[in-house]
């Protein structure tokens, strides 16, 4: 993953807000993903006593899962989570509201923040790309 994360990180920098096509390398299939760049800035991540809890969208909360709290973005949507600081990215499933706290703008799943490198510190400084499902 670590490899794939090498390979877009400087595709999602070097490119515009606008949508862009990145083919996945190490697929077999080489599929051709749309992706578009939204926003970020700092995210956090969910802490495994809500466990259980009912989301925005009416499922039940489950850190192992790969999803995530966005304010705005329809339940469902897929987007591309990426840790600026280590290149580690990771696509969560948009299904809760939020994050709440100032300054945030994605709250993600125990799992999804292991995947990317931020469990430890709690908060990372993030790219976010919606992936389009076309």
């Amino acid at each position: 993953m670590r490899a794939v994360s090498a390979m877009l990180l400087p595709l999602l920098l070097a490119a515009s807000a606008g949508a862009q096509e990145v083919e996945i390398a190490d697929n077999p299939i080489a599929e051709i993903v749309q992706e578009t760049e939204i926003d970020g800035g700092m995210a956090s991540y969910y802490g495994n006593e809500l466990a259980g809890n009912r989301t925005a969208n009416g499922e039940r909360f489950d850190p192992s899962q790969l999803t995530a709290a966005h304010r705005t973005l329809p339940f469902g949507s897929m987007v591309r989570v990426t840790n600026m600081s280590t290149g580690d990215s990771v696509v969560v499933r948009i299904n809760d509201r939020g994050p709440f706290a100032h300054g945030r703008v994605i709250d993600i799943s125990h799992a999804a923040a292991r995947e990317i490198g931020m469990h430890r510190s709690g908060t990372a400084r993030v790219a976010l790309a919606l992936i389009d499902e076309d």
